[in-house]
């Protein structure tokens, strides 16, 4: 665990001190895209962070290489070079695509090649593992086109889910954290070498996200891109490939009695991380239902559009940092649940943990449609949005208090007039959200 353990501290300080050189590289590079309709943030802000990123990911595997432990997974497996080299190729595609915004049909070539790539080079899935079946063999075609579907589909869901700041690179970090765990159970408790390279991966990808994440968070200074957001996704496909085809269920036999049992044992998160992965279910069913809403309308499924869920939680008023923590909650709820429930199915007390959490779950997803009533005593102890219009209204006021609220008034009118032009999120029930308005606003009109 502890040299697991270094290789993520060292994956994260290398990720975090070169994103500020990186940011500058991007300046003056150039590759500050304009504010588009669909974008949420207000002023240009730099790309290619997925550099920093990359870097990361080769510091991990070399500082890896270098360990006593983690030395047995570079000699035993070519895993983590079929890894390194699928991951440089979508890199590269996805650093030319943050600077010249190239085609959607060549980014999803090039994550083919990319993950062909590692299949040539042994990372592909053998078998499956079938509930009330046992194991079942793959010809070499069947794995490898299950091996580039998984990859494709996990890198999109990644990349469509990276519309506000910290939210992919947070996700990505939870289910990590998630498989993670459960990569180190298997290899740990049962002894099983060829989860290794899994967990290894795992520990490195939680290093690149945590490194990015302090320069990523709203307000982000730098995006990572399409070279980031592809490259995290190949690395958690990478990992769920690893265990979910590579690993046997005939050793877990030796430990549950038989090789039906250790199947059943193991379900719970084998069988998700194929369709795509339990852990990013979440990002895969924004991908899902972005592709159906897009076709529906005669649209190309990769045509960007405002109707991804991080987008429908800013138009129920939901404030930026506020979705991204209803995002992080779901991604833990149903990453750690999958692995709760794969240490015991048996107990009652795991599914009752996750229904309750669930409720708690809808409970924040519907808070900003009720909007309690305060009584007009106390109208000036909470913010503007809680406050009762109409009847409640005090009578004009005259003076410099008449001058401050036709200042506040040109402010919103200024504010609402740029939501127009640009198009950007809609607002609630009660009118455009302060933290979600896009306009020029005073973010301290109501405390002077």
């Amino acid at each position: 665990m502890r040299e697991y353990l270094l290789t993520l501290c060292i994956t994260a300080a290398v990720t975090y001190l070169l994103t500020g050189p990186v940011r500058k590289f991007a300046i003056v590079a150039g590759a500050m895209p304009e504010i588009r309709a669909r974008d949420v943030h207000r002023e240009p802000t730099p790309r290619l962070g997925g550099i920093a990123m990359f870097f990361g990911l080769c510091a991990g595997l070399l500082v890896a290489d270098h360990l006593t432990n983690l030395n047995d997974v570079f000699a035993k497996s070519n895993e983590p070079r079929a890894l390194l080299s699928g991951a440089a190729l979508i890199w590269l595609i996805g650093v030319l695509d943050d600077k010249f915004e190239i085609d959607a049909l060549i980014k999803l070539g090039g994550q083919m090649i990319a993950a062909g790539v590692m299949v040539m080079q042994g990372l592909t899935i053998l078998w499956l593992p079938i509930p009330g079946v046992g194991n079942v063999a793959l010809t070499q075609w069947q794995g490898t086109l299950l091996t580039v579907a998984l990859v494709v589909i996990t890198i999109n869901a990644v990349n469509f889910v990276d519309g506000l700041d910290g939210l992919a690179a947070g996700m990505v970090c939870i289910a990590a954290a998630a498989f993670f765990l459960y990569a180190y159970r298997i290899w740990y408790s049962y002894g099983i070498e060829s989860a290794a390279p899994a967990t290894l991966f795992a520990a490195i990808l939680m290093g690149m996200c945590l490194g990015f994440l302090p320069h990523n968070m709203h307000p982000a200074r730098i995006f990572m891109g399409d070279s980031g957001s592809m490259l995290i996704g190949l690395v958690l496909s990478a990992g769920a490939i690893s265990i979910t085809g590579q690993v046997d269920p005939d050793a877990l036999a030796l430990f549950t009695g038989s090789e039906k049992a250790a199947v059943h044992q193991t379900v719970p998160v084998y069988i998700p991380l194929l369709l795509p992965l339990t852990i990013i279910a979440v990002p895969a069913a924004d991908l899902v239902l972005a592709i159906v809403r897009r076709t529906w309308r005669g649209q190309s499924p990769f045509a960007a559009d405002r109707g991804h869920l991080h987008h429908r939680l800013l138009e129920i008023g939901h404030s930026h940092s506020r979705a991204v923590l209803i995002m992080y909650f779901w991604s833990a709820l149903i990453g750690f649940g999958a692995l709760a429930y794969s240490v015991n199915s048996a107990s009652m007390w795991i599914v009752l943990g996750v229904v309750f959490l669930s409720a708690i779950g809808l409970v924040l997803l519907l808070l900003p449609r009720f909007t309690p009533r305060v009584p007009v005593w106390a109208q000036r102890f909470v913010p503007p949005r809680y406050r009762r219009r109409g009847r409640t209204e005090e009578p004009a006021a005259s003076g410099p208090e008449a001058s401050r609220e036709a200042g506040e008034a040109g402010e919103a009118g200024q504010g609402a007039g740029e939501h127009e032009e640009r198009g950007p999120v809609a607002a609630g029930a009660g009118g455009v959200n302060g933290a979600t308005a896009l306009g020029a606003r005073s973010r301290f009109a109501h405390r002077r």
